[in-house]
């Protein structure tokens, strides 16, 4: 089993940045990939920013640009810098990872984007 715990999120204005942190403990073999999704209330749940052990970025058009994802394999820990914070970035935002071939997702975290 494979916990992950979010922090991070919040209350901003728009133009403003943050930044979101997921930590994974507990029985870890190796996590090849890490991600960010968000999902807003009543729409599918979309990838945002997506990182290898490696270090292979890949990122959701809407983001490109302004989100930047990183990850500390030491500390097992994923974040996501966010700049330039418009309101449709408001959503619930989701740490997720693979590890031994199953999936898991962290509990959210609430970022609103408002003036």
């Amino acid at each position: 089993q494979v916990q992950l715990v979010e922090s991070g999120g919040g209350l901003v204005q728009p133009g403003e940045s943050l930044r979101l942190s997921c930590a994974a403990s507990g029985s870890i073999f190796r996590l090849y990939v890490m991600a960010w999704y968000r999902q807003v209330l009543g729409k599918q749940r979309e990838l945002v920013a997506i990182i290898s052990d490696n270090g292979v970025t890949n990122y959701a058009d809407s983001v490109k640009g302004r989100f930047t994802i990183s990850r500390d394999n030491a500390k097992n820990t994923v974040y996501l810098q966010m700049s330039s914070l418009t309101p449709d970035d408001t959503a619930v935002y989701y740490c997720w990872t693979q590890n031994r071939g199953y999936a898991y997702w962290g509990q959210g975290t609430q970022v609103t984007v408002s003036s």
